[in-house]
């Protein structure tokens, strides 16, 4: 892996200021409770970073209606098993930072959202993709050899917001045989909107042995499509950018690149 350790540090450390409402309809006291104000890291999931927010509300609310939190922006639920960055960059062109967000405690989405009632359903998420993501890599061969120890730590290097803790185990997920190989295949989605994403087989390399560009990609992907860009972690990264390179250092902890489609 290219030893880019300022890259990888200024990515992990990208925050995110959000405001937490409570829905109107479920306040049950006459004052109401205060807008809940928190940064919130962008490569982490919702529901590892809300407990004070639920705890926040919760004494505002009827007792019956103490069911499972979820959040809503702009009458849209949020997607809890999206990054929450990935969720920021969807939705960037209605956005004013503080992005303000709704909360919710009844009336559950059934249709649009998935359950997730305990942190344990998001590091089963997390797990599944780091192993989806090594098959197209490495064909399942480094995630295979590592220990349950090596895992957890992944996973709370995640939900404890520490880099070192995270990369220690991780940099074994972005080894190469050598520089001129590349991964397999990059693990991507490339998301249109908030309920639609691409993935495909796409090679950093090709037959020719030149390495594939983010252009590449998206003439891949979007074929259709022309002068398309994409947004991932807050930018724009140039279309030349090679994709070796986007997916040992721009990949979230879940070791996919998150692409979203760019609409001015």
């Amino acid at each position: 892996m290219a030893n880019d350790r300022e890259v990888l540090r200024d990515v992990w450390d990208g925050k995110i200021p959000v405001c937490f409402i409570l829905n109107t309809e479920e306040i049950c006291d006459l004052a109401g409770p205060d807008p809940f104000y928190l940064m919130v890291p962008r490569l982490s999931y919702f529901p590892l970073c809300t407990e004070k927010v639920k705890k926040h509300f919760m004494r505002h609310i009827q007792e019956n209606d103490k069911q499972e939190m979820w959040l809503e922006f702009n009458g849209i639920p949020l997607k809890w098993h999206y990054p929450i960055g990935v969720l920021l960059d969807i939705y960037a062109n209605d956005i004013q930072l503080p992005w303000t967000i709704v909360v919710h405690f009844n009336n559950f989405p059934e249709n649009a959202l998935i359950h997730c009632n305990n942190k344990d359903v998001v590091e089963a998420h997390f797990l599944s993709c780091i192993k989806e993501a090594d098959v197209l890599k490495h064909r399942g061969q480094i995630v295979s050899s590592m220990q349950k120890k090596d895992h957890h730590q992944l996973w709370l290097g995640l939900v404890n917001d520490k880099f070192d803790q995270f990369w220690s185990v991780n940099r074994r997920l972005m080894e190469t045989a050598s520089p001129e190989e590349g991964f397999k295949h990059i693990p991507f989605r490339c998301y249109i909107n908030e309920d639609k994403f691409v993935q495909k087989l796409v090679k950093p390399i090709n037959e020719e042995g030149h390495r594939e560009t983010l252009k590449n990609l998206l003439e891949q992907v979007l074929p259709d499509n022309e002068n398309v860009q994409v947004r991932t972690h807050g930018i724009i990264p140039p279309l030349e950018t090679p994709l070796q390179w986007m997916a040992e250092h721009l990949s979230y902890p879940d070791n996919f690149l998150h692409l979203v489609v760019a609409t001015s």
